[in-house]
């Protein structure tokens, strides 16, 4: 047998599986969500991006491999057989539902930028229902993954107000404060820009410290590199550096906290910030992509940038040792402020009442 008649074989034996997977459908009213992996992390694991949002909406409509009637995909955990789901559950008449985060462009992508955006405008294209993760996630699929028919909203990303909440002196100045820098630090320039800024701030005569939390991916070195980096900065001992953390252990960070730093340029709709948000912690952020969405005029500052799809354009070191001190200045009113944005705004419940709203409407449909 040839390479390509196996190869052909094996594609029609994945798509035979994947059809029979949907094909038992029952009342459609009997909402069973299959989120395109037949096991999902648990929150103890470390995880990060798409995927929380699962585990948010898996309590209220739990994984079901077998025998789904509605496919929910995330557009950046997209499993690596997006098209064949989405063509099997189309066929079977279930319903899909895209929650669609960022697209590939030729600043942070290359030139491959149009063959990464393929798979997820295929499924952009031919979802029942798309859920934009802000303005800025709708603007950039519209410009990069093309039009579609069928309805859609823009919901943010959620967060658990019960669990991640402030320590209990959040919004008492009383202490000397402490910076944090967290999330998948993919680019080197977030790091940079934390470091050199509480330099600057430290240069002022304000004892302030820097928590780094999450994974260093933007190079091999990239760990070695920090510590050089702290070193040529004159920080040692006052950055600590935790690595990699849980879902579990995020608010317990959140709560050493007084203020976020988050750097990452055209962010879509970061969840790390309502969370910081949700614990008190107000942000100093690059007003870039979907980010000032989030944290309007009174859950932080944000350093204003320009919106470039072909070049990306750090924030302004000194810009964000401004915006570090203007939060300081008031950082009593900031944090209570960023609570209750986060309370109004960004409740993990009020996110899964509007899913299931969504879904009934897809059943009865």
């Amino acid at each position: 047998m040839s390479s390509l008649a196996g190869k052909v074989l094996r594609r029609l034996a994945a798509e035979i599986r994947e059809f029979r997977r949907w094909e038992k459908l029952c009342d459609p009213s009997d909402i069973r969500v299959y989120y395109g992996m037949d096991v999902l992390p648990w929150r103890g694991e470390t995880v990060s991006g798409g995927i929380v949002k699962c585990l948010d909406l898996a309590e209220r409509y739990p994984n079901v491999a077998a025998n789904p009637n509605l496919l929910y995909l995330v557009s950046s955990v997209l499993p690596d057989r997006r098209e064949l789901l989405t063509r099997a559950a189309k066929r079977a008449r279930a319903r899909v539902v895209l929650n669609q985060n960022g697209v590939a462009y030729p600043a942070w992508a290359g030139p491959l930028w149009r063959e990464q955006n393929v798979p997820n405008a295929y499924v952009h294209a031919r979802a029942d229902y798309v859920i934009y993760q802000s303005k800025f996630c709708q603007r950039c699929a519209e410009r990069f993954l093309g039009g579609r028919t069928g309805p859609s909203q823009v919901l943010y990303n959620p967060v658990d107000i019960e669990t991640f909440v402030p320590r209990p002196d959040y919004n008492c100045a009383g202490r000397s404060p402490v910076l944090l820098a967290a999330g998948s630090h993919h680019d080197s320039y977030r790091v940079r820009s934390a470091l050199t800024a509480l330099a600057m701030v430290r240069r002022r005569g304000i004892d302030t410290r820097l928590l780094l939390a999450g994974r260093l991916v933007w190079g091999n070195e990239a760990e070695k590199e920090l510590h050089q980096w702290i070193s040529d900065e004159n920080l040692s001992g006052f950055v600590e550096y935790l690595g990699p953390y849980t879902q579990a252990e995020a608010p317990r960070l959140f709560q050493r906290a007084d203020i976020l730093l988050h750097m990452k340029v055209q962010d879509p709709c970061p969840r790390l910030v309502v969370e910081a948000m949700a614990c008190g912690v107000p942000v100093v952020y690059s007003a870039t992509g979907g980010t000032p969405e989030l944290v309007g005029d009174e859950g932080g500052t944000g350093i204003p940038c320009a919106e470039d799809f072909e070049t990306m354009h750090a924030p302004p070191d000194e810009a964000v040792a401004e915006g570090i001190l203007r939060i300081l200045s008031s950082r009593e009113i900031y944090a209570r402020q960023a609570r209750a944005r986060a309370v109004r705004l960004f409740s993990a419940q009020e996110w899964t009442d509007r899913h299931a709203g969504i879904f009934q409407s897809l059943a009865g449909g």
